[in-house]
């Protein structure tokens, strides 16, 4: 047996009905995240751009291009082109959710590969929510073989794209024997390097691709393409070459408990807020000291962040762009300390230029790391500290951001997301809140053309 046999065995008997019902909630939640983040993205120049280009090659009209009407109000790509222009236009917004063990945004292509798949093969809502917790898995099962990837130079995208095969392999139905060829050949179809995600647009290209491949190797595999099923584990293989682990012991770690939990539930996050997820809890943890303490912006002597393994400041001090304020926790600190408050707003413009906020980030230090026994509680999250002029002090910590599985994720936090990100695509209201409702109750949609329908704005 092959790791990619042994997980293609595994996810393929489950259906809807087997999944625990609190998957399926959170498959739907991913699902409103996912269009509410491309929502936002779909007005960028990235987008834009993958988008001529989808049209440009033109092909058959398959699936559905989200907010994009055409001359009749639909505009339609083939299954792959449709899937990819969504995915970039979700995560080039940086606003659409994460997984917390390492950053990797597994939504985006699993909504838009689902949704597209779905809508020309046939699918229902209960099947899509199904192949969305099935491929979830399957990316977090990569995921657990090599954590350390992001820190060897290799983006997010390179696990996502398992989440794309997941949900495509579903939709698609492919049996154990093609499953188990669609992920060998999605291990040998990856790519993107986090250093270029982290300072340009290259971060939603990855996710494009990413999507893109994961649907082609599950096109391939249905036709009877093989590869070497051996290639996640192998020497030189995927879990050595991209993760620096040996292999063998990284397939058993993908294997270890496997159906005891649901990745979807344990380590998804849906971004509440903008920016990279890392920095979430950073924010939260500085809004709370901030209003705990009523602190005054213009007296304030020092921020210090204090987390497992931070030593210093990353990315851009002073964003002066959407792409420098993903990757900046110097101003999600400040600007958590300056509004006592982060939320959409700081994806703007304004913000992004906000003297006060500036002038909080030139106090920002780094503080020593929390004790060691208590390290394991920090799921991408921060210990804040607040030192005024007069010598006060106020400090909170956040473990784990909020809109994170594990801690239980409310429907109206993803409701408050939907209506403020899906109105910057030019829906008109009453598709807003029909798409959103139909989302609600999308377990029990015969149609997934009815949601697509509702994401077209009128010629």
């Amino acid at each position: 047996m092959t790791l990619a046999r042994d997980l293609a065995e595994f996810l393929a008997p489950y259906r809807a009905s087997d999944l625990p019902a609190q998957t399926l909630d959170y498959a739907a939640m991913l699902i409103a995240s996912t269009i509410a983040s491309a929502a936002m993205g779909s007005g960028l120049e990235s987008a834009k751009i993958v988008k001529d280009m989808a049209r440009s090659l033109g092909g058959s009209p398959r699936a559905s291009v989200w907010f994009d009407g055409g001359p009749k109000g639909v505009d339609r790509l083939p299954v792959v082109a449709a899937a990819q222009v969504n995915a970039v236009m979700s995560d080039a917004a940086a606003s659409d959710d994460s997984d917390l063990r390492t950053i990797v945004h597994c939504g985006t292509p699993l909504v838009a590969t689902a949704l597209a798949a779905a809508e020309h093969h046939g699918g229902s809502g209960a099947e899509v929510l199904a192949a969305i917790v099935i491929g979830y898995e399957l990316a977090g099962r990569i995921i657990d073989g090599m954590p350390g990837f992001r820190e060897r130079g290799f983006h997010g995208s390179n696990a996502a794209i398992f989440a794309a095969t997941g949900a495509a392999g579903r939709l698609l139905r492919l049996d154990a024997e093609q499953m188990t060829h669609a992920i060998a050949l999605t291990a040998t179809s990856t790519g993107g390097l986090a250093r270029a995600a982290d300072t340009s647009v290259a971060r939603e290209y990855h996710a494009g691709v990413a999507t893109f491949n994961g649907i082609q190797a599950v096109r391939a595999a249905q036709r009877g393409y093989t590869a070497e099923e051996r290639i996640l584990e192998m020497r030189l293989g995927f879990f050595e070459s991209y993760g620096g682990v040996d292999g063998a012991e990284a397939a058993a770690k993908a294997m270890r408990d496997l159906g005891r939990s649901w990745d979807i539930v344990t380590d998804m996050a849906v971004k509440l807020v903008p920016g990279g997820h890392p920095y979430h809890a950073l924010a939260e943890a500085a809004a709370n000291a901030a209003r705990d303490g009523d602190i005054d912006p213009e007296r304030v002597e020092s921020i210090t962040v204090s987390r497992p393994g931070m030593t210093a400041l990353s990315g851009p001090l002073h964003p002066a762009d959407l792409i420098d304020m993903a990757h900046s926790p110097a101003y999600f600190l400040a600007a958590g300390v300056a509004d006592r408050a982060f939320s959409w707003a700081h994806a703007g413009p304004a913000k992004i230029a906000d003297p006060v906020i500036h002038r909080l980030i030139d106090k920002v230090r780094v503080g020593p790391p929390p004790p060691t026994e208590n390290a394991a509680r920090y799921r991408q999250g921060a210990t804040v500290t607040i030192r005024t002029t007069d010598g006060r002090e106020v400090a909170s910590t956040v473990y784990v951001p909020k809109g994170a599985g594990m801690l239980g994720i409310d429907w109206a936090d993803i409701d408050a997301k939907y209506r403020t990100l899906v109105p910057l695509s030019g829906l008109p209201d009453r598709q807003i809140e029909a798409s959103l409702a139909l989302i609600h109750r999308f377990r029990d949609v015969t149609d997934v053309s009815e949601l697509t329908r509702l994401l077209q704005r009128s010629p």
